[in-house]
């Protein structure tokens, strides 16, 4: 078994080599999608040539004899089987045998797409060529990634774009893709190709009133009354409370993060890492120490916790009083 990183395996594809067997694994369907796409450019294989199917759908006995059969008219077969770990027992004992002396003649891609199952299940691992993972992208990969596809179309994204992007759309590299190219139309008459955060804020749908990080960045200041005023805002403008509350979470719970570890005496670039931050959020550890002290955080925890229960019961006549309380216990 060679274990190979993505971008190795696109550096060896690069050159035009291309191993018998791949087992792509990860939960990224995409970078997946864009490797087999690439095999089968080198390859070129005819409709003779050329099988894919889910795995757990195609007579395995078919494919494998296929795999073990010459291809027809051409110097190389391709077969790909995505979902591999939706397979029974018989059938993948009939795979690893294959994987384990596979024809030279054929190139035989495998997606596994479920890393928990991976883990208790070796097999394939152990027995295939060439395996490669696509984990999805965590933060600050996710931002150079995007970054990088921006300035394949011409585009530079500054960091609280790249921030917002990233934070708005999520790691789906495909939706991320079709934002950029969004971004790209959007500035095609534009000289200046700089990518800002109003640009995002217009072309995912959102006025720069309707900015959705605006409680969040408002919380994270320490702004109290921004905070408040936003909340009010927000619920007259109909958005529904639990909504709300989502927004106020998850910088709360990023703040508790920082000042644990500012607190236990690690240091900022720990802090980052552990934190899971954009590198851009550094100016965040500097600002630990004029965050709310442990107790605040937990009592405002507690009345999250409170709220959500509240609302999923729809035993609360006032949201604002809810959602309110919880800043004022936090900033108190």
């Amino acid at each position: 078994m060679a274990k190979l990183t993505a971008e190795k395996l696109n550096e060896t594809l690069a050159k035009g080599n291309v191993s018998p067997v791949y087992l792509l694994t990860g939960e990224d369907v995409y970078r997946k999608n864009l490797v087999i796409a690439k095999i089968k450019e080198i390859l070129q294989p005819d409709d003779f040539n050329f099988f894919q199917d889910q795995a757990d759908k195609a007579d395995l006995g078919e494919v494998l004899a296929m795999a073990n059969t010459a291809p027809v008219f051409s110097n190389m077969r391709l077969i790909v089987l995505t979902g591999i770990e939706k397979l029974r027992k018989e059938p993948k004992e009939a795979l690893v045998r294959y994987v384990e002396n596979p024809l030279e003649t054929t190139t035989l891609v495998l997606t596994h797409n479920d890393s928990k199952k991976l883990k208790t299940d070796k097999t394939l691992t152990a027995s295939c060529g060439c395996v490669v993972n696509f984990d999805e992208l965590k933060r600050e990969e996710l931002a150079l990634w995007v970054r990088g596809k921006m300035k394949d179309r011409g585009l530079n994204g500054n960091f609280d774009a790249v921030d917002l992007l990233c934070e708005s759309v999520g790691s789906e590299l495909a939706a991320l893709e079709n934002e950029i190219e969004k971004l790209y139309l959007y500035t095609l008459e534009r000289e200046d190709k700089t990518i800002t955060k109003e640009d995002v804020l217009d072309c995912i749908g959102f006025s720069k009133e309707e900015n959705p990080f605006e409680l969040a960045n408002a919380i994270l200041a320490c702004n109290k009354n921004k905070a408040v005023q936003l909340v009010d805002k927000l619920l007259d403008d109909d958005e529904e409370p639990v909504a709300v509350l989502s927004k106020m979470t998850y910088p709360i719970l990023k703040m508790a993060r920082i000042k644990r570890m500012s607190e236990a005496g690690l240091a900022p670039a720990e802090i980052l890492r552990a934190a899971g931050l954009f590198p851009w959020e550094s100016r965040l550890v500097g600002q630990a120490r004029n965050f709310p002290s442990q107790k605040q955080f937990l009592a405002a925890l507690n009345k999250i916790i409170d709220a959500d229960a509240a609302f999923k019961s729809s035993q609360t006549s006032d949201p604002k009083i809810l959602l309110k309380g919880i800043l004022m216990m936090l900033f108190r």
